[in-house]
């Protein structure tokens, strides 16, 4: 007996649903109406090669393509055959109860989502930095504008004390060579083409100054086109970007590296020492352990399991995944 196909996933399920569906709703409707078949996936996102099956037929099926797109943004896929029969009216929206019920469930702000950015940068083998939020309300006012996009959400420090031997570290120090890197992180919680440009050009203006710059999301719209669009910008600019994961945050992943720089832009240092406090609290911070050769000031807390999972639960962080 032959194999479901990813052919026959995308076929049957449009076939069945009779509207059109985005390539994470084809996969996700095939589970819930069983059209799934016998197929395992291994990958983590097979929606990405249902849309990059679907992409393929139509770029090279042209008018005789099994696949049709409805839509771009986001792309919905439907069957050439069945053409006929769509009603563009038909096609299920959310009610404004639903919509009312997502927006309450929105509990928390962006700054709720620092908490957990810190406990994952903590953790995490790439990163394994001490965070501290910078407030923007500390800043010194000046004219308008003139700060716009000038602070990062969070800046965090790596100690190079626990990875290398008390000789490597005396002869760094003797040549003048730190290991120490300096990052910057922009928070949002949706990522998207609404808003992409703006965050991603924030993240450039506040964090390229350090050895890398990232934008953390919680959502992150997953759609190919987005994605490659993504792709450019990291290219052409080399703010990384990570997706948060609430329901196991160590399982959060940098989706897209951020280009390393050897050199601190010191300029853009002294002057968010000069207009924020808490920056300036934050270079005293790193003074000091490096006096001391060890990690004993005060950066912002990183809860345990058990107070990540409840801070989560309280803020309502999962509801909007």
């Amino acid at each position: 007996m032959a194999k479901t196909t990813f052919w026959d996933i995308i076929e049957k399920t449009i076939e069945e649903s009779q509207i059109p569906l985005t390539a994470k709703e084809i996969w996700e409707k095939a589970n819930t109406l069983g059209t799934i078949g016998d197929y395992k996936s291994s990958g983590k996102t097979p929606w990405n090669t249902i849309a990059a099956y679907c992409y393929t037929d139509i770029n090279r099926g042209g008018d005789n393509s099994m696949i049709i797109q409805i839509s771009e943004r986001p792309a919905k896929f439907f069957l050439r055959k069945l053409v006929d029969k769509l009603n563009i009216q038909e096609i299920p929206k959310e009610s404004a109860s639903v919509k009312k019920e997502k927006k309450e469930k929105k509990k928390f702000n962006e700054r709720d989502l620092h908490t957990i950015l810190v406990a994952y940068v903590y953790g995490d083998i790439h990163f394994k930095a001490n965070l501290k939020t910078i407030y923007h309300e500390n800043s010194l006012k000046g004219v308008k504008g003139l700060n716009k996009w000038l602070h990062p959400d969070l800046v965090g420090v790596y100690f190079p004390f626990n990875d290398y031997k008390a000789e490597t570290l005396e002869i760094q120090n003797n040549l003048s060579i730190t290991s120490i890197k300096l990052f910057s992180f922009e928070v949002k919680i949706n990522l998207n083409f609404g808003n992409l440009r703006e965050s991603y050009f924030q993240a450039v203006s506040n964090s390229s100054w350090a050895n890398e710059g990232y934008l953390a999301t919680l959502n992150i719209d997953d759609e190919p086109t987005f994605i490659d669009e993504v792709r450019r910008l990291n290219n052409a600019f080399g703010i990384g970007i990570i997706k948060l994961n609430p329901e196991n945050i160590y399982e959060s992943e940098i989706l897209f590296p951020s280009r390393i720089s050897s050199e601190i832009d010191w300029d853009t240092v002294n002057r968010l020492s000069t207009e924020n406090s808490n920056f300036t609290d934050f270079l005293k911070l790193i003074t000091e352990d490096c006096k001391l050769g060890k990690i004993k000031s005060q950066y912002d807390k990183v809860l345990t399991f058990e107070e990540l999972a409840k801070y989560i639960d309280e803020k309502g962080i999962n509801s909007l995944v």
